[in-house]
């Protein structure tokens, strides 16, 4: 039996962090790490549990005996503030909110085990290795990067247009982005699908489901424009006196990078630096799509083809990082 429950979780910064766990009763497997799924920039969890035409991400790795969480940072979802402010960065959300959430999955596991399998999409990916690069006490097991930024080794030139002068994004107020979305998103898939390619092919999404999916949507923070904008000019993120770039080689948890062979958002380059840099011993590569099967970066989550071509292999590689596909 699928189950959920809600959890909120004050970040220690005036934030109170939304929280979701969910498993399945009959399947669950408590010698497994409990996953947690962190979401991209300007998004919301929200996808992780919603699919438009099968098994969400969320209910597919529960129905294999996962215990499942997806967090929403500040900004994201039903998280909510208090006194925080608004003028944060990468290293808030890696040291407060990535910080607060994995201590809140240890404390509430059903699980046995005192480590957490994270699973980060986008610049969720990007935080969580931050994360681990910050913290020494981290308690991270497995590692899955999706489409993961860390050193900007080729930029899709609409991403470089957005984010070519980080004083501009940086001053740019950004409100009604999920209201833009909902709106937008049906006469995208219609009008200018080349457009829209770089970051889903509304050839194997189901777009009548366009109006759901934006709910994922959330409005972005311009401080964190302002700091993506610099790191796309200087290639490198440097933060709290880390290079994420060169930090990885210290970082040796089994990791796999899943990369989307049409991803114009965090194009294959820029995704497999991560590969290519970490220090683990274990590691391996999922490269999603064909030459005749082009994905894109939202594809990996929301596409009639994730389930057998990502949440699959994710699945059997979380269970046992050494398998052969």
């Amino acid at each position: 039996m699928f189950q959920t429950r809600s959890h909120f979780i004050p970040n220690g910064e005036g934030y109170t962090l939304a929280l979701s766990q969910a498993w399945d009763s009959t399947n669950l497997s408590r010698e497994r790490a409990p996953v947690l799924i962190i979401p991209g920039y300007g998004m919301s969890s929200f996808i992780f549990s919603f699919h438009p035409s099968g098994l969400s991400l969320e209910q597919f790795l529960a129905q294999r005996g996962f215990e499942v969480w997806r967090a929403d940072f500040r900004g994201q979802g039903e998280s909510t503030r208090q006194d925080g402010s608004t003028e944060y960065g990468l290293e808030h959300l890696a040291r407060a909110d990535v910080g607060s959430v994995v201590a809140a999955v240890l404390e509430r596991t059903r699980t046995g085990i005192d480590r957490v399998d994270i699973v980060g999409c986008s610049l969720g990916g990007t935080v969580a290795l931050l994360y681990r690069a910050l913290i020494r006490d981290h308690h991270v097991g497995k590692m899955v990067a999706m489409g993961t930024p860390v050193r900007w080794v080729k930029v899709h030139p609409l991403v470089r247009a957005a984010f070519f002068s980080p004083w501009l994004i940086g001053n740019l107020p950004m409100k009604g982005t999920r209201t833009i979305a909902r709106a937008l998103l049906p006469q995208a898939a219609r009008l200018t699908p080349g457009l829209l390619r770089i970051y889903l092919n509304p050839d194997i999404v189901d777009m009548s489901a366009a109006r759901e999916m934006a709910q994922t949507v959330e409005d972005p923070n311009r401080h964190v424009n302002r700091q993506i904008a610099q790191w796309i000019k200087d290639k490198d993120l440097v933060t709290a006196g880390v290079n994420l770039s060169t930090s990885l080689a210290q970082q040796n948890e089994p990791l796999l990078v899943v990369i989307a062979n049409g991803d114009g958002i965090v194009p294959r380059e820029t995704a497999q630096f991560v590969l290519q840099s970490s220090g683990s011993s274990i590691k391996r590569l999922l490269n999603v799509g064909t030459p005749t099967l082009q994905m894109a970066h939202a594809d990996m989550f929301v596409s009639s083809h994730a389930h057998d071509r990502v949440f699959l292999p994710m699945a059997e590689w979380l269970t046992d990082p050494t398998v052969k596909w």
